[in-house]
């Protein structure tokens, strides 16, 4: 499926993208990632094409990995089975409650996360955790926990909202939720709602809550890569603006971390297989 976006040269870059993922991409490209690939394409003066796949195990197996597209976005920037490109972003999760409880909960230590009801994402069908949920786990907080699954029912145009709705009906007082989709689905709420950065943001010696976030290309592209990179530079203030019209945190980094896991979920080892 080609996007709107026409190149003088005829050059396309190829997308591998999940057609129901809201607020980062989906089939009517109208998610964040959406639009920043046509940022990066425009700078590039190519069109974009997708693959669409949903984000679930084997996606870049089926996608990158098979070739028939050159580029996912929205993965850790280190994962090792990729080359990955200069950050585009860096945000982590954040704790949501409704704003007129006034919990100004902000940290995993937070003694009140023992008896309230506790909403926590969960990747794939098999329940796997994210790092909120295992930190929690860590600290024995288990039994005031509800999951979320992060893609929840295919057939839902915004899946990922449910856990957001979730802290804005009471059916829990608190969620801890990756950044970009909290924001995003916190802005349309009807109940005003409020969004903490989640800290520490390295819990332990190697569960972090925060991660830088990049595209993606083969091993062997280094030329793609190289490309993308000047395209991310040059339009560093275009996409800043795109993000912060999603709502999407952001979080400076600090000095001597190193994140290690992928940060949704989505493109995670698990996904490669």
């Amino acid at each position: 499926m080609a996007g709107a976006h026409g190149a003088a040269d005829g050059r396309e870059l190829r997308f591998c993208g999940d057609p129901n993922d809201l607020p980062f991409s989906n089939e009517k490209q109208q998610g964040f990632e959406n639009r920043i690939a046509r940022i990066v394409a425009d700078e590039l003066k190519a069109s974009v094409t997708y693959r669409w796949w949903a984000q679930r195990r084997g996606f870049l197996r089926n996608t990158l990995n098979a070739g028939t597209c050159d580029l996912v976005m929205g993965i850790a920037s280190n994962l090792e089975m990729l080359r990955t490109t200069r950050p585009y972003y860096r945000s982590g999760y954040v704790f949501v409650t409704r704003a007129a409880d006034h919990l100004d909960i902000a940290s995993l230590d937070d003694p009140r996360l023992r008896w309230l009801k506790v909403g926590v994402q969960l990747v794939g069908d098999d329940g796997a955790n994210t790092p909120p949920a295992h930190a929690l786990a860590r600290r024995g907080i288990v039994g005031n926990l509800r999951g979320y699954p992060i893609y929840g029912n295919f057939a839902d145009p915004e899946p990922g909202r449910r856990i957001v709705d979730a802290v804005a009906n009471g059916e829990v007082n608190v969620a801890l939720v990756w950044g970009p989709t909290a924001g995003y689905f916190a802005r349309s709420s009807a109940v005003p709602l409020a969004l903490a950065k989640v800290a520490p943001e390295i819990d332990g010696p190697m569960l972090p809550m925060v991660f830088d976030i990049s595209m993606g290309v083969r091993k062997d592209d280094a030329t793609l890569r190289r490309e993308v990179d000047d395209a991310l530079r040059r339009r560093r203030s275009d996409i800043d603006a795109v993000l912060a019209a999603y709502g999407v945190p952001r979080f400076e980094r600090l000095s001597g971390t190193t994140p290690t896991l992928a940060a949704r979920g989505a493109v995670s080892s698990e996904a490669g297989q």
